[in-house]
């Protein structure tokens, strides 16, 4: 089965409101086996309105359209449908008196606009709205299924919870769709693509998606099936065959961001970690302590801007700042140490650079960030020059820094892996 869907609403034309609620549904949809083909948003008009209805009737055979179920002048949703059915539009008793009980409840008067949402096509079933006054609509037309829902989030993800998924799992044909996710970091999605394409346009019944962001790429593997083990063994296939091409680039099979990583290996490695960063202004420490749980390795950062600050707080010689520069290797793996020694932890992670707009020199251009990760014994350190504008600079540093944690486990392992050969 594929699906459209249309959210409607003149205020989801303009920069103030984004549409969350066709994201809810794709992935409502997917679990069923419903394939969503196009998403479209469409203001409140009414002829526009009988237009994206009918052509989406044309190619799908599911159509859902979110909001424009109010009883304002401007909710025109169900004259629309109405209209281009050639249904009329019938005032439901029922309807009616549920909405004055609940005005009642609420010890309020029900307005006469209300009873605008107690209209609904001839034939068309009535879905039961708990958490609001816009019931929605079921209607089928042709062999098409037009579901139309009220826009509040809360609203239409419990009416589609209690009313349209128990329906659409009556019609949706025993199709599931199955998803694996890797995610990369290190490697520019052109290399990434390269590397795995020869693996997946073997499998033509998966399909592959590559997604590029700010220090990491991300592969999503999706498979349509009625077999779940044939297609639980496919992706698993796929998943472990491009791990094998891209190595330790590959930081998670499993779609987890790359601070669940982290975390996960500190705790394994029985770890504690400390932080002292610059130019990401506790982005590092915010990340690592998304995760819950996170008291058990991570003891604590500074946010050192200033020259003083990385002197008084991390230890960092004011000569070296001045010698050296705030933006250098060397400061870096003093403030590494500085931090890891200050909070007593296993390991000190430091970042320090420039994220710009402005600050930059021909020597250190915007974008120049130095990072080091100490443990008592040793400090790597590594230079970068990163793309893009500040926010850009400031998640890949974050994301960087974060790999080199989890670069240093998996040497760790190796090592031990070694000497027990």
């Amino acid at each position: 089965m594929k699906a459209e869907i249309i959210a409607v609403g003149s205020e989801m034309l303009t920069p103030f409101r984004v549409d969350t609620n066709s994201l809810f549904l794709t992935d409502e949809l997917n679990k069923l086996g419903i394939e969503v083909t196009r998403k479209v948003i469409i203001g409140d008009d009414r002829a526009g309105l009988r237009e994206a209805f009918s052509q989406a009737m044309e190619r799908a055979e599911l159509v859902i359209a979110i909001g424009g179920l109010g009883p304002t002048e401007d909710d025109v949703t169900r004259e629309a449908v109405a209209e281009l059915l050639g249904r009329k539009l019938i005032l439901d008793e029922e309807i009616v008196r549920n909405l004055q009980e609940r005005f009642r409840r609420f010890g309020r008067q029900m307005a006469e606009s209300n009873k605008r949402q107690a209209m609904a096509p001839e034939g068309a079933t009535i879905l039961e709205n708990q958490r609001g006054t816009a019931p929605g609509l079921w209607v089928e037309e042709r062999g098409r299924i037009v579901i139309l829902l009220p826009g509040p989030p809360h609203e239409l993800k419990a009416m589609v919870e209690a009313q349209v998924r128990p329906r659409l799992e009556k019609v949706s044909g025993g199709l599931r769709l199955y998803e694996r996710e890797l995610r990369v970091t290190g490697l520019p999605e052109s290399d990434v693509d390269q590397r795995i394409a020869p693996i997946y346009t073997g499998y033509a019944d998966a399909q592959t998606t590559i997604l590029a962001g700010p220090g990491e790429i991300q592969i999503h593997l999706r498979a349509w099936s009625r077999d779940a083990a044939a297609a639980a063994r496919m992706l698993d296939e796929m998943a472990e065959r491009i791990r094998f091409a891209l190595g330790e680039a590959v930081f998670s099979t499993t779609g987890e961001e790359m601070e669940a990583v982290v975390a996960n290996a500190l705790n394994q490695n029985h770890a504690t970690i400390a932080v002292a960063e610059s130019c990401t202004g506790g982005l590092v420490a915010q990340r690592l302590t998304s995760i819950p749980g996170s008291s058990s390795y991570f003891l604590g950062g500074v946010v050192c801007y200033s020259n003083e600050l990385k002197s008084a707080w991390v230890d960092v010689p004011a000569e070296l700042v001045a010698a050296k520069g705030a933006v250098s290797a060397e400061v870096a793996i003093a403030l590494a140490e500085g931090i890891r020694r200050r909070a007593g932890a296993a390991l000190g992670l430091a970042i320090t650079g420039i994220a710009g707009p402005s600050g930059g020199s021909p020597e250190k251009p915007v974008g120049t960030v130095h990072m080091a990760l100490a443990n008592g014994a040793a400090t790597k350190e590594r230079s970068f020059h990163f793309p893009g504008d500040r926010e850009r600079i400031r998640q890949y540093a974050s994301q960087t820094a974060l790999d080199l944690v989890r670069r240093y486990f998996l040497a760790k392992q190796r090592e031990g892996a070694q000497g027990k050969g």
